[in-house]
This record gives structure tokens, sequence and C-alpha cells, in this order.
């Protein structure tokens, strides 16, 4: 039996690799293909695209966040049902978490899938050169296996066959197409606020003429050829996904253009685990859900929607209700954001928040915080107890508060050292550092554990 998988890398970032990843989903739908995409690294963006053109999850691939049998896990699980899986990269092929090792790189993820990789290579301004770079690329490391290239930015199709010629000859691995450096279709800049325009569907025309511009330049029956692997078998490891039959507790979850942020896992781990998943709109003034246990408020970007936000009274007064009643609560990112006095935009207007964090947000322009965190609990972080979990933290924000001790939810650990950040009160713990589940399970089992404490107090209460 076999299967079909792919990584699609990059010399660097910036070689075109978001664009090629979703033209070639695009190009392999409309052969028939069932298309499952997955993103190297804990970026929430591109998996965004991926899931737009593909109609299904796009998934986080992290050897850095998680054990290599849970990355398996997490792939098995993702690719289930589909005919071939594409795994976008991150920065260049060989940049992770530390200068000095392959840990989090594309590389690594390549390995420990045993995935074929394509290299994407900025041609631009070469032809022989780019035989160097890829042979590079080639020798730098034992273990990846590289089985082909796709020439990006070439002038002409002269040029692409000068590029051609060069790379089989000298590396021995084929060319299997091109996108030209001038071509009538950009993508649009990859911000926040995109999101909300990809799931209205705006950018389908978009993804469409990619996709035709692939299949015009790009071989794609050898693509299909190149990406026929062994399928992956995970050692004696009950999955992370495995159903319980019994739901224990309800708990809210905030979805809409505001919040978004949510890697599938962390709330198919909370359903796997006996929580049933009720979803609200913020933004549609939905007051939290009658008879939930717990509560979820995720990333995204309440700044673009501060207006809207600060002016549904009903959602804020429920959700301060809830919150200070005890609901056991996590706030990640734009929740917590959202959970403050007050957001700040860039033009200093103030727009009332829901008021159950005393402090306010502050936008900037520049970006406050980018990078891996490992995570435990401060102050009775019910949620982490004495674990340690993994996660990312990436914001254009701050916080600022008159508060002298503040009663932070973390301490996280990252390239610049130990900080202290977020905000525990009643049973809440909020926070900026996006947490994911699969690194560390066992926070399902104490919110969970904190939802039945919560509602057994309260059915004994009436």
């Amino acid at each position: 039996m076999t299967e079909r998988r792919i990584v699609i890398a990059g010399t660097g970032s910036g070689v075109g690799k978001t664009t090629m990843t979703i033209g070639l989903m695009s190009a392999l739908k409309k052969r028939g293909l069932t298309v499952q995409g997955f993103k190297c690294g804990p970026d929430f963006i591109d998996p965004s695209y991926h899931t737009a053109v593909t109609n299904r999850s796009s998934r986080n691939l992290d050897s850095w966040m998680f054990s290599k049998d849970t990355l398996l896990d997490i792939f098995t699980h993702g690719a289930e049902g589909a005919d071939i899986s594409i795994m976008e990269g991150v920065m260049g092929f060989f940049d992770g978490k530390s200068p000095e090792t392959n840990e989090g790189s594309t590389a690594d993820i390549s390995m420990i899938t045993k995935s074929p990789v394509l290299l994407v290579v900025n041609c631009s301004s070469m032809a022989r050169s780019a035989a160097a770079i890829v042979k590079g690329f080639q020798v730098f490391a034992e273990g990846p296996h590289i089985v082909g290239v796709i020439a990006n930015k070439v002038g002409s199709e002269g040029h692409f066959q000068l590029v051609k010629k060069a790379i089989e000859q000298e590396c021995d691995i084929p060319v299997i197409g091109y996108l030209k450096r001038e071509l009538d279709i950009e993508i649009p800049e990859r911000h926040l606020g995109l999101i909300p325009s990809i799931e209205r569907g705006d950018l389908d025309s978009f993804f469409d003429r990619l996709g035709e511009l692939i299949l015009e330049t790009i071989d794609i029956d050898k693509l299909l050829e190149l990406s026929v692997v062994e399928p992956i078998t995970v050692k004696n490891k009950s999955s992370l996904f495995g159903r319980e039959k019994e739901k224990l507790v309800k708990i809210a979850v905030a979805k809409d253009a505001a919040f978004n942020f949510y890697y599938p896992e962390n709330i198919e781990i909370l359903e796997a685990k006996g929580a049933e998943i009720v979803y609200f709109s913020p933004l549609a003034d939905d007051i939290v859900p009658e008879g939930v246990d717990g509560l979820y408020i995720g990333g995204g970007f309440p700044e673009e929607f501060a207006g809207k936000l600060a002016s549904n009274m009903k959602v804020k007064r429920s959700l301060k209700d809830a919150i200070e009643n005890g609901l056991p609560t996590l706030a990640e990112c734009g929740g917590f954001m959202y959970l403050t006095d007050s957001i700040e935009t860039s033009g200093e207007t103030k727009h009332q928040m829901v008021g159950v964090i005393p402090g306010n947000i502050q936008m900037q322009s520049k970006l406050a915080a980018l990078g891996y965190r490992e995570v435990t609990g401060q102050n009775n972080n019910f949620i982490l107890g004495d674990e340690t979990a993994r996660g990312h933290e990436f914001h254009y924000s701050s916080f600022h508060t008159d508060e002298e001790s503040l009663p932070y939810a973390f301490e996280t650990k990252g390239m610049r050292g130990l900080n202290k950040e977020g905000y525990v009160t009643y049973n809440l713990i909020a926070g900026y550092t996006h947490i994911h589940f699969a690194s560390c399970p066992a926070i399902v089992d104490n919110w969970i554990e904190k939802c039945l404490e919560s509602k057994g107090s309260k059915d004994l209460q009436s």
C-alpha cells in the first residue's frame, strides 16, 4: 500500500513557497484529487489559505512543540481520507528553533514524516548558479530527501530551460516546472485582516487563476510520481483523537471573524476527552450559550473590529457575568485583549471591552513579541498545574495596567529568557501565548476537571 505526500520547501523566506503551495493545491483539486494541507511551524495565516483552497482544515506540524510520535499522530489524523498531503515549509529549509540544529525546521519535519521534498528556488537573475544553490541544499545534511526543484521568478521559457539544464546535470534531480517573474497575478499581502476575506470567498477567483497557471507550467504528473511513499505507521500509541463516548461537559468557544485562531487539534482533543463544543459569536452579539461549563476565547484580531465589539453590550455583559461567576475560562491573545478594559487602536481611539481584566491594550506598528514559548503556570493556574506546555507568541499590542503586583497567568521561556505575562482572576486564565494542547494534553484533563468541579458546585447551590 502506498500514499502520497510531499513537502514544498524554500531556500529562504520570500521565495514563493505559499504561492506555489496554494497553486499546487488548487491544481490538484482541479485534477479531481482530495488534498490535505499542512504548515510547518506555528503560523495561523498560511493554513487559512490551505483550508480555503482544499475545503479541509489545514494543520500545523511542529517538531519543537510536539514529540515525534505526536507530530505523526497529528499528520495521520489530518491526512485520513486524502489522496495527497501537501506540507508547506517555513522560512528556509534548514531554519528552525536554533541556528545550530535542524530542530523545528522544515528539514526536520520532512525527515520525521519520511516525506520527499520539492525545493522552490528563486531563479531571478541566475542560470547555472541555481545549480550551486540546489547542490548546497542537497549536501548540507544527511537525511532530507530532495526529489525535485520548482524554479520560481524565471524571466521566460528560455531562461527556465537554462536553469533546468544546469540543475538536472549537476544535481541529478528533475526540475518539474516554473512560475514566471512577471505573473499577472499577485498574492495578497499576508496580514491579520486577510482572514475574513478568505472566509467570505473573496479570494476564490485568485486561487482558481493560480491553479490554472500552475497547470500550464508545472508537470503535475511528475509531482504525483515523486510524491508516492510508504504509509506512516505510528508505533503502539493511542491517538490523541480517539473519541470519548460520553460527553462530560459543555465548553463555549468564541468563533467568528474576530476570534478564529484555534489550532484544530485543540478543539478535537477537547472533544476526544469529553467536551461538547458550542460555538457563539461575540461579533454577532451572541450571549454566552446557556448551560455551558467552560469558555474558550481564542486569538484573532479584535482590534480590526474594536468598534463593533465595543458596541455589542449584550455579549460583553454576558461574558463579564459568566467569568465573575467562576466559569472556567481560557482566553488567548485576541481573547485576552477582548477581556481587558479597553483596546486603544492606532488612531488613539479607546474602545471599551469586557472589563474583567483591569488594564488596557495599546496597538502599535511594530511587532511586540514573536517566537516559541515554553510555558509554565503562575498563581494557581488550574489549566497548567505543575505541567509545562509549548506554544507561540505573536502580537502587535501591549498590555498596560496601574496594578503594582500582577497575578500573572504564565511564566514563558523564549529566546530572550524568562518573562511573566497574562492575568489570572476568578477561574479565568488569560494571556498572549497560544498554547498547543498536543504539547501537553494534561491541560485538557485539568480544564475538564475544573469544569466538572464548577458544575458540581453549581448543582449543589441549585
